[in-house]
């Protein structure tokens, strides 16, 4: 994330079917759509469209800020909604080393939401911002997403309905956009918001590691940004061939963090995958899948 004076400012344009709003501004990357009433759909893609033009620079004024640890005891003030966001979501898990950006992307897609909503009656909406998602489920409703990741028996589709306390989902590993300190090829977490699911996932998958095992290349991370929050941790760029029983032991590392979580009630539940295994903590599968259904509209 950067303040550059060469960088675009925020653009906004509908994809070609006509019915998802596309929001880019520098490294956020936001796909909107929302269900329901015409005109209070259009409404409230007018009121996204509006809030997303300041989201970017709000954080990048208290991004230095935002690049420190949490602390459990010392919860800072930020100005900005989506840093304030940031920093709640991260501050129970901050027993460990935590920033804001570990909670940035889903904060985003949560402070995007509300705006979309803000007075306006929808049946269902969602923001999806590079797969972490905010979703809104009008009583009786429901949603599928696709799940990044997939195999080894789990179904590559969930479905949450409105009776679900699920209304974030955010996926984490060492393939994605951001740095992680472990080897997971992705974590999926269905949480209460979009920023307690993206906190919690980055630490899940920061877990799911073998500290130590030659078969993992490791580099620090302001090495390859010299502004990373994660400063002289090493961030995970190659997992070679792991010998017979060490995919286990590295997912068994995460999945312990994932029930801690889900007993603390910080998330609802989550899906670990690396090397073709999966462990499963809590309701991820909260319904039968169904590969046919209309309802897949979002993408985790």
């Amino acid at each position: 994330m950067s303040g550059s004076r060469t960088m675009p400012g925020p653009q906004a344009h509908w994809l070609q079917d006509g019915k998802r709003l596309h929001l880019n501004h520098g490294p956020i990357d936001l796909i909107v759509e929302a269900f329901g009433d015409a005109d209070e759909c259009r409404a409230a893609y007018a009121q996204a469209v509006t809030r997303f033009q300041t989201i970017l620079m709000e954080l990048v004024e208290e991004l230095p800020e935002l690049r420190l640890p949490a602390f459990f005891l010392a919860p800072r003030t930020f100005a900005g909604p989506t840093a304030r966001r940031m920093e709640a979501a991260v501050m129970p898990l901050a027993e460990c080393f935590i920033t804001p950006m570990a909670a940035v992307a889903g904060s985003v897609a949560d402070e995007m939401l509300a705006a979309l909503l803000a007075g306006r009656k929808l049946e269902r909406a969602y923001v999806n911002n590079g797969g972490d998602c905010a979703l809104h489920i009008g009583k009786g409703q429901s949603m599928g997403l696709a799940v990044a990741g997939t195999g080894n028996g789990m179904a590559d589709r969930i479905t949450i309905r409105a009776e679900n306390d699920v209304r974030g989902v955010a996926t984490s590993g060492w393939r994605g956009r951001s740095f992680s300190l472990g080897i997971a090829d992705a974590v999926t977490v269905l949480a209460r918001t979009g920023a307690e699911a993206d906190a919690a996932a980055t630490l899940i998958a920061n877990a799911v590691d073998l500290p130590g095992n030659p078969a993992i290349k490791r580099i620090p991370a302001h090495e390859l940004s010299p502004d990373s929050d994660l400063g002289v941790r090493l961030v995970t760029q190659g997992v070679g061939t792991l010998a017979l029983g060490e995919v286990a032991r590295a997912l068994d590392n995460g999945l312990a963090v994932a029930e801690d979580f889900r007993r603390r009630g910080l998330i609802a539940g989550s899906a670990l995958f690396l090397g073709g295994e999966i462990r499963i903590s809590g309701s991820v599968a909260i319904a039968a899948p169904n590969k046919s259904s209309r309802e897949e509209v979002a993408h985790a």
